[in-house]
């Protein structure tokens, strides 16, 4: 709001006042015009009236399209007054459109008349230009799309730059067709984005759009309508009005009362509005007289618009949100134009040719003075900021460029200018953001309640997430189901009462009694990744892998050492290499089971953990050979090779899983077990299962068996005392497995089989080879052939025998005890 002293507002009235006696401002070629010479002249294009039959006169003044002008002058001269252009002063020549083609075009052709070479009117570096013979080097304007189109066709056969503040159609973007077009607005493809945005943030799931027969209305309802389909939101319709209709024109009345009927019969939860603003009071009219109480969605031309906004009766046309351009106050703007008012010859009294006639009076009081009864809190469009801000710097720019280089040197702007970031993409389109507002239906107020950027981000205030739906239901009360349209162009179901004798939960299907689980919210239950179990146990398959890896490298490092040949030399890597195998498995068992991976995961067990259990026990035998003090019973063992033992024993075992994948794999099935349809792998046949655990059980006793034969054997590296407790440490959890796993369904299943199978790794991990490592890197004068035979002649030293180093098998000969 304008804060004007006691004498300014006299004054204001007092020219007010004394207008209504003049008749219409007229210039060149009845053309509004204000200018101002210097030695580069800038155009300027504003509707200060809005378009009416021209035998009437102008007509209704904008008062936002005045002070649009006023920018463009006090930007002006802000650069002449500090001398930014050294040696330049720069001047306008503004005309008033009266947002009229035809009117825009002659204006145009009037800015354009100085021009003797259209091909050679851009300043060179050393050009000067001469007093009094000025030349349009750039063009301010026009404020729609439409007109804009229309002058940017003239302009592009120069070399003059045009610079719109708020053109936005996106057909403007495309520099082939118009070359010397800028704009400090972002293109509609990024409102048109936003507003699609805000209705998946709203959860919006039918809509319709109005738009109008020109440029910007119907180019940016085609692109709405595609953003739409894109997100799966419906359009109900798409209504295309005239560029300009009237209410009381008998054919746009029969277009207002369609609108009305598509309108009130529809399920649509807001209605997008993307045409010009004297359109839109139109409409919002007819929603007043019909109480339609709908959700609107205002583009950037109307939403900001005080005159809709304080239309007698607007909260009975329901609640609107909008876009508008991201706008800041500029400094020193109000104080220029309370200046305009006091000076005697200012742009507002009877001499300017934008004079004020009768009709501007109550707009212009409405806006400038504080006390009036329809003050309005909107006269200073926040765009009007942005637009000073970056005309200000456009202006700078262009004068001293050939009108050719301006869209390459535009593509190189990065810059802040009074807090407002400044870059252009590739069709010289600032990329900046939207305000979106609010229409408070309680004092006709208008909020900015959140943010549109254009790298899609959006943000509102949460409670507005959840707006009320219209009439598009996507969830029905108890008694009741959703049913599919049964006219056409609808996008929205309709709750309807059960048939006799079903009924509904809620949901929106009706179910007789015979098919009640289908009513409720079934759940699906398996153990998905986010289960806190679930990532609990990958961490544990996880830390086995790189451990199990850790291993295989130092065991590699020290390969040839006496303990890498204890713990069975070269098997040893076929025993990480199974329990690898192990490890990696578990994830098999985790997320929702599918054909293979139930076909594939217990069986690939059985073979994994066989290799693993059959190297183990060719060690064992290893272990027997050097040091079991029956002789028969060591040339036995020590016929048998290791690499048979380790083929025979996993083969078996290779064999029977790929009888049991081929044959009769377990395979996925769902129960309903409410609420939850619980997905599981389950046993056709418990035959191969248990035979699968039976033949890993024996061996495993078998290993322990010979491992605790073993344990007084001279084992420095305590290799039987070892494998006979992970040997056990197997057993019993299996025997604890089996029941459980036949017993258990679900998520609950798949983690007791992963537990199984990382405490069964981790058992042969922790207690066969973990003890070797410790001794590689932290007892290294163990890993020493001296210390192994040390050990073992302190050992048959002990128990009174003879040790010979030649077979390492004790003699049976008595050692004479010493004397007491």
């Amino acid at each position: 709001m304008l804060q004007l002293s006691t004498v300014a507002m006299y004054v204001l009235w007092v020219c007010v006042s004394l207008l209504g006696v003049f008749h219409t401002c007229r210039g060149v070629n009845h053309l509004r015009r204000e200018n101002s010479p210097g030695n580069i002249i800038i155009g300027g294009l504003f509707s200060i009236h809005l378009k009416t039959n021209r035998s009437n006169g102008p007509g209704p003044f904008d008062i936002q399209s005045f002070l649009h002008s006023q920018v463009m002058i006090y930007a002006i001269e802000e650069i002449n007054q500090r001398r930014l252009l050294p040696n330049f002063t720069i001047g306008y020549d503004i005309y008033d459109t009266c947002a009229d083609v035809s009117l825009a075009i002659r204006a145009t052709l009037q800015l354009l008349k100085a021009e003797s070479d259209p091909l050679m009117c851009g300043l060179t570096e050393d050009a000067q230009p001469l007093p009094g013979d000025p030349e349009t080097k750039v063009v301010i304007g026009e404020q729609s799309s439409e007109v804009s189109i229309a002058v940017a066709r003239i302009i592009s056969l120069s070399s003059v730059a045009q610079i719109s503040y708020a053109a936005t159609s996106e057909l403007l973007s495309r520099k082939y067709k118009f070359p010397t077009f800028v704009r400090t607005v972002s293109s509609d493809k990024h409102q048109t984005q936003g507003i699609v945005e805000l209705a998946n943030k709203f959860n919006w799931k039918a809509v319709a759009i109005v738009g109008s027969d020109d440029e910007y209305g119907r180019y940016g309802s085609e692109r709405l309508s595609d953003y739409f389909s894109v997100n799966d939101i419906c359009v109900e319709f798409m209504e295309i009005l005239p560029s300009y209709f009237n209410q009381n024109i008998s054919e746009s009345r029969k277009l207002l009362v369609k609108l009305v009927g598509l309108i009130n019969d529809s399920s649509a939860e807001a209605i997008v509005l993307f045409t010009k603003d004297t359109n839109v009071e139109i409409i919002m009219l007819e929603a007043i007289e019909h109480k339609l109480n709908r959700t609107w969605i205002a583009s950037d031309t109307w939403s900001t618009s005080t005159k809709i906004s304080t239309l007698p009766g607007i909260e009975l046309a329901g609640q609107v949100f909008g876009f508008t351009f991201n706008g800041r106050e500029v400094p020193g703007f109000r104080q220029y134009l309370m200046s305009q008012v006091d000076r005697t010859h200012g742009a507002m009294t009877a001499e300017s040719p934008f004079c004020l006639d009768e009709s501007s009076k109550n707009t212009v009081e409405d806006c400038v003075l504080p006390n009036s009864q329809h003050q309005s809190k909107q006269c200073l469009d926040p765009e009007n900021a942005k637009t000073v801000n970056i005309i200000h710097f456009l202006l700078n720019v262009t004068a001293l460029l050939f009108v050719l280089q301006l869209l390459e040197e535009i593509k190189k702007v990065n810059c802040t200018v009074n807090t407002t970031h400044i870059f252009f993409d590739e069709n010289g389109d600032p990329s900046l953001g939207y305000a979106i507002v609010y229409w408070n239906r309680s004092d006709t107020e208008i909020k900015i309640i959140g943010e549109y950027w254009p790298n899609g981000t959006i943000r509102v205030p949460d409670h507005l997430e959840e707006v009320t739906a219209y009439n598009c239901y996507k969830t029905c009360k108890p008694g009741l189901e959703l049913r599919m349209p049964d006219k056409r162009n609808k996008c929205c179901g309709y709750c309807a009462p059960c048939a006799d004798g079903d009924f509904s939960p809620g949901n929106g299907e009706c179910c007789s009694w015979f098919s009640i689980n289908k009513c409720f919210n079934i759940t699906e239950e398996y153990l998905n990744w986010s289960n806190p179990f679930s990532i609990t146990l990958s961490c544990l398959a996880a830390l086995g892998i790189i451990i199990t890896i850790s291993f295989a490298v130092h065991f590699a490092i020290y390969q040839g050492t006496p303990i890498v040949k204890a713990v069975g030399g070269y098997l040893v890597f076929l025993e990480l290499l199974s329990l690898l195998a192990c490890f990696c498995l578990t994830f098999n068992f985790q997320d929702k089971p599918t054909r293979d991976s139930c076909r594939i995961g217990l069986p690939l067990f059985g073979v994994a953990f066989s290799l693993c259990i059959s190297c183990i026990l060719a060690n064992l035998l290893q272990i027997l050979v050097c040091f079991d003090f029956n002789t028969k019973v060591a040339s036995w063992i020590k016929r048998i090779d290791r690499v048979v033992v380790v083929t025979v024993v996993s083969g078996i075992q290779l064999t029977l899983s790929v009888a049991w994948m081929l044959l009769d794999p377990p395979v996925p099935e769902e129960t309903e077990i409410h609420p939850h349809n619980v997905h599981t792998c389950t046993l056709q046949s418990v035959g191969f299962f248990a035979a699968m655990i039976a033949y890993l059980a024996f061996w495993a006793f078998v290993c322990f068996v010979f491992a605790f034969k073993g344990k007084k054997l001279p084992d420095l590296y305590k290799n039987a005392v070892l494998i006979s407790v992970s040997m056990l440490l197997f057993l019993i959890i299996w025997i604890i497995f089996v029941p459980l796993f036949l017993a258990l369904k679900g998520r609950n299943k798949a983690a007791v089989e992963i537990a199984a199978i990382l405490i069964s790794s981790y058992s042969v991990l922790g207690f066969h080879l973990a003890p070797k490592f410790y001794i590689m890197i932290f007892r290294k004068e163990l890993n020493n052939e001296n210390a192994i035979t040390g050990y073992i002649k302190k050992h048959y030293e002990q128990q009174g025998r003879i040790y010979t180093q030649n077979n390492q098998i004790p003699s049976q000969r008595e050692v004479k005890q010493p004397q007491n």
